[in-house]
């Protein structure tokens, strides 16, 4: 008699209580190929609004809908089985009011069947996270450098090299735990202000372009595989993944011009 094996999904209440405990693994991921892959080992699946310049080619995050983080987060969910798949709100969609915001992250969990949310900000953003946690949407925490706010900063620039800032980011970690966010991304933030956040925060933080005190790393995926040509200086390579699809593509350019077609040459052939 077989016993079929439920596979059981990690999470939100699971990667908070990891706070100080084993390294949590994230990734990005926007389609279900690479989620089934990446399920093997992650612990988090972010959807991330980066897709808008990882697949789209746009100059930015802000161009960004919510019909495209649907359908990228319904898949990311089909592919997966074990992982938390977190999606990103984007821009616009739940800056307005903590109500426009419940609306809009109501409808992702619903139409994702994802397991959490994210979106950026931190004080500003508290009375919005506190309101969705509340009504039972569990909230990821962005704070350092948002991308949706590039305009604001100027581009995309470390965060915390100024030391008087410091307060003012380390406020906005604290306001992202005690409004009820399960985890804190921190982004582009110098390395020593990073750790501090770490060791104060109540709750698991998640560095990119961090410090290694962080309770967990996210990276892009793309980037880390060598998908992309010009990674973050904070990214460690760790695959050749341009170079391998560029080559293979070469070599089948070749066959398909030398008119030497890949497959089984019975395909072609009448038996």
């Amino acid at each position: 008699m077989s016993q079929e094996i439920i596979i059981r999904r990690i999470t939100a209440p699971e990667i908070r209580a990891r706070k100080g405990g084993e390294p949590i693994v994230a990734l990005t991921s926007y389609h279900a190929n690479t989620a089934r892959i990446v399920d093997n080992h992650a612990d988090i699946l972010l959807v991330g609004d980066s897709l808008g310049m990882v697949l789209y080619a746009m100059d930015s995050t802000l161009g960004v809908s919510l019909e495209l983080m649907i359908a990228h987060g319904r898949a990311v969910v089909r592919g997966s089985k074990r992982t938390l798949v977190v999606v990103d709100m984007p821009f616009g969609s739940y800056e307005e009011s903590p109500e426009t915001a419940f609306r809009n992250a109501a409808r992702v969990m619903a139409e994702t069947g994802c397991g959490a949310v994210k979106l950026e900000g931190g004080v500003r953003m508290a009375e919005t996270i506190r309101f969705l946690t509340e009504r039972g949407i569990p909230v990821m925490g962005h704070v350092g450098l948002t991308p949706q706010s590039i305009n604001t900063f100027g581009g995309f620039k470390t965060q915390g090299r100024d030391t008087a800032l410091w307060p003012l980011i380390k406020a906005d970690a604290q306001a992202v735990a005690a409004a009820g966010a399960f985890s804190v991304v921190l982004e582009g933030i110098v390395e020593p202000l990073a750790a501090e956040i770490s060791r104060e925060s109540s709750i698991p933080t998640i560095g990119i372009g961090g410090s290694r005190e962080c309770d967990g790393q996210i990276l892009v995926l793309e980037d880390m595989l060598g998908y992309n040509p010009k990674p973050p200086k904070f990214v460690k390579v760790y695959g050749a993944i341009g170079d391998a699809i560029d080559s293979a593509v070469k070599s089948y350019a070749e066959d398909v011009r030398s008119r030497a077609f890949p497959g089984d040459e019975n395909v072609y052939t009448l038996k």
